[in-house]
């Protein structure tokens, strides 16, 4: 059964949509301060429109039944483009709003009665809702992979030399950026070959009884893999701690600086580093 309000509504969108969308994009754009323009902003609402002229007149003003399947999507996906974008949620729902106002307007001029605004409000309000709830999760999202791209950023694997990877940290190293450090590593020793790794932690603040669980587990999932791996960066204070915690490193190769642990890589390769030069091993 269609409902009245649903056409109440339907009948003011349709004195004449044209000038409805005009007015509505006109209202959206001007506090966005020139970042989208009204020929960008026309066709998204003209499509919004259209797909909400015809829910209502199937005589339906619940947003959450299956006729605004395609105000839905549409909303949804405006709401992860303008996140992405780096719009606010204020901006993105403020330009729904904007829909009320310019419906309030066409309603006062052709004389209906206050139900219908009150319904109109009520209608608005819900797509308002709507738009807030998904902007929320597409924002998530967005953090949620920007967090991720930063993690890939920051944590580098590099080939040094023939046969041998360093894994340069910086920061915190807790489980989530652990489990990434693995598989790039790991990775990267199936990539290029390589049997020697350096794990070098002259960046991480401080290491404690989880930090030096996760760098094991590197240890041996390399180990795994036939790498041999080194742990340099160890400083006197972080050397101190570890001592501390009764933490076992068992039989890792522990070095000060990077370099002292490219030594040792190079040695285990054939290779003796002299003054000046690199050169194989002379017997």
């Amino acid at each position: 059964m269609a409902d009245d309000g649903s056409q109440r509504i339907l009948e003011v969108v349709r004195q004449d949509e044209a000038v409805l969308l005009q007015r509505w994009v006109a209202m959206a754009v001007a506090p966005l301060q020139g970042r989208l323009t009204p020929a960008e902003l026309a066709p998204v609402f003209g499509e919004l429109l259209a797909t909400l002229t015809t829910a209502l007149d199937k005589g339906d003003l619940d947003i959450r039944s299956n006729n605004y399947a395609g105000p839905r999507a549409l909303l949804a996906e405006m709401s992860r483009d303008w996140a992405r974008r780096g719009f606010t949620p204020t901006e993105t729902v403020s330009s729904v709003f904007s829909l009320k106002e310019t419906l309030f307007a066409l309603a006062d001029g052709a004389g209906e009665p206050q139900q219908t605004v009150v319904t109109i409000s009520r209608w608005i309000d819900t797509l308002g809702l709507y738009t807030f709830e998904a902007f929320a999760r597409a924002r998530e999202q967005v953090i949620t992979e920007q967090a991720e791209q930063l993690l890939e950023l920051t944590t580098p694997v590099v080939k040094l030399w023939e046969g041998v990877v360093a894994v340069p940290l910086i920061g915190t190293l807790d489980s989530a950026r652990t489990q990434i450090v693995m598989e790039k590593l790991l990775q990267t020793l199936v990539d290029t070959g390589s049997e020697h790794a350096i794990i070098d932690i002259t960046g991480v603040p401080a290491v404690d009884t989880e930090v030096a669980q996760h760098l094991l587990k590197t240890v041996v999932a390399a180990r795994l893999m036939g790498a041999e791996c080194t742990i340099s960066g160890i400083r006197p204070q972080i050397a101190q701690t570890i001592v501390h915690l009764g933490v076992d490193l068992g039989d890792v190769t522990t070095k000060a600086t990077l370099a002292d642990a490219f030594r040792v890589a190079l040695s285990r390769t054939g290779r003796v580093v002299s003054k000046g030069t690199t050169t194989g091993d002379r017997s």
